[in-house]
């Protein structure tokens, strides 16, 4: 396991950049096929068994640079929940490219592996038939679309358990891991990748050539590729980038659907500007969580684990915007608004009471002691969302919390908790075939970083589809 440049190879067959979910699958699809070249994955952030929050300890986020719950190996996604969605529906627009009964089809294999490496065999969402028609009614009453998912809930803590085992197994086979390493630079010559410029610990940047460059950056790595696409001519367009809060309840509220569902993904297209409102990872008994992104960008989520449990739970509603013309930079954008939160809240993520979002006041410390709903994040700031937050998103969110409020009676109440600002970048949506070739030769891009997966198993099922067509044509 190597952590220094003066370690780094000069050459690979295969070099990953990231090494994520679909960083993981696509080397695992390698492996599992007999590869017999080198694999070289190079990943900015830890080892698994070293990434650890130094907030537990300290009781404050510290600052590390990089973030260790959204870099490292098994990326952002594993270290929040660990859910896998098991029906193509959900997780993008991956069925696009490939086709819906592929997508089944593949979803189905890296569940299994998923199970071979010690996932939780119970699945989440399955059975009570009558009790998810009921939600659906109510759903349609308000407007709203129910989309229920089978979901194979591993946990925060068992999905570190279980990326470890695949960690081990992919050095096992000779992968060669090059963990606090950062790729700064794809090479492009003559229209053609021959590999990436990576820079180690001690600074120090080295060419590696490579026969194939597959970008596996996730959604951190969604604004440099970015920069990449535009410096080298990758074909590429601005998808919708996601912006809105997390929203915090006592168990009770959201009793009903976390039995029946676990995680109930609504859909709503409120007035009175029709933008798509949805709710997104929710995390029954979870607790809500500060990430860093780069430039000392903090952005809230939710973790949910397997043992540990809070007395609330949370789930993100997410406003989605699309940006073509004369403006094209969503994610800049959806950082703007991230950092006006932080401003308002002295660098720490803002949270406010809907009660007081709907009487038009900021929210004081105090009051936020006289709730049933105890925040799980203690270090965040009673503030001002609103005075943050654009207005058309801001008037969407209420609109669709109200109409949430009458599929689950209590979420609309005036103890509601709103963190701020939740972000997700997805923007960068890459052009590519059905085989993830890019205009470029011998440049992949894929998961979250290529705009067309959302969440760990879409990126995973794009990656072990990578790694089988990589080992078809060698």
């Amino acid at each position: 396991m190597a952590t220094a440049s003066e370690t780094m190879p000069t050459l690979a067959d295969v070099l990953i950049i990231g090494a994520g979910p679909a960083g993981i699958f696509c080397a695992l699809g390698l492996v599992r096929g007999g590869f017999s070249g080198s694999i070289v994955m190079a990943e900015k952030g830890l080892p698994v068994e070293r990434r650890s929050c130094p907030k537990k300890k300290v009781g404050r986020c510290v600052g590390c640079s990089p973030c260790r719950i959204t870099t490292g190996f098994s990326g952002a996604g594993a270290f929040s929940d660990g859910k896998l969605s098991l029906s193509h529906e959900v997780g993008g627009n991956l069925p696009q490219l490939i086709g819906p009964s592929c997508a089944q089809a593949t979803i189905d294999r890296v569940d299994q592996m998923y199970l071979d490496f010690g996932a939780d065999p119970h699945v989440e969402g399955l059975g009570h038939r009558a009790e998810v028609a009921q939600i659906r009614r109510r759903a349609i009453k308000a407007g709203l679309k129910l989309v229920d998912c089978p979901i194979r809930h591993l946990g925060t803590e068992k999905a570190q358990e279980i990326y470890l085992r695949i960690e081990r197994a992919l050095l096992d086979a000779g992968v060669r891991m090059l963990f606090q390493t950062e790729c700064t630079e794809v090479c492009v010559e003559d229209g053609r990748c021959v590999g990436a410029v990576l820079k180690g610990p001690d600074g120090q940047e080295q060419r590696v050539a490579a026969g194939r460059t597959i970008v596996a950056t996730g959604r951190r790595g969604a604004s440099w590729f970015d920069d990449m696409c535009e410096r080298h001519g990758i074909d590429h367009s601005s998808g919708p980038v996601d912006l809105g809060v997390r929203v915090e309840v006592r168990n009770e509220i959201m009793q009903e659907v976390n039995d029946v569902l676990y995680e109930s993904k609504l859909v709503g297209y409120p007035g009175p500007f029709r933008n798509k409102v949805r709710t997104f990872c929710q995390n029954p008994g979870g607790f809500v969580s500060q990430e860093n992104y780069d430039g000392s960008l903090a952005v809230v989520n939710g973790h949910s684990y397997k043992e540990r449990k809070s007395p609330n739970t949370n789930l993100a509603v997410l406003v989605s915007f699309n940006f073509r013309e004369p403006f094209d930079q969503p994610i800049s954008y959806a950082q703007h608004v991230g950092r006006l939160c932080n401003m308002l809240g002295a660098g720490h993520i803002l949270v406010q009471r809907f009660g007081d979002i709907m009487d038009g006041k900021r929210t004081w410390p105090k009051e936020l002691g006289r709730s049933n709903v105890v925040p799980t994040l203690t270090d965040a700031e009673a503030g001002d969302i609103t005075a943050a937050m654009p207005h058309r998103a801001m008037v969407e969110i209420v609109a669709f919390m109200k109409a949430v409020d009458q599929v689950v009676p209590g979420f609309a109440a005036d103890e509601t908790l709103l963190y701020a600002p939740e972000l997700k970048f997805y923007s960068n949506r890459v052009g590519m075939d059905e085989r993830f070739d890019t205009n470029v030769k011998d440049l992949h891009c894929l998961g979250d970083s290529s705009g067309w997966t959302r969440g760990l198993m879409m990126a995973s099922v794009m990656g072990l589809l990578m790694g089988e067509r990589i080992m078809a044509e060698a």
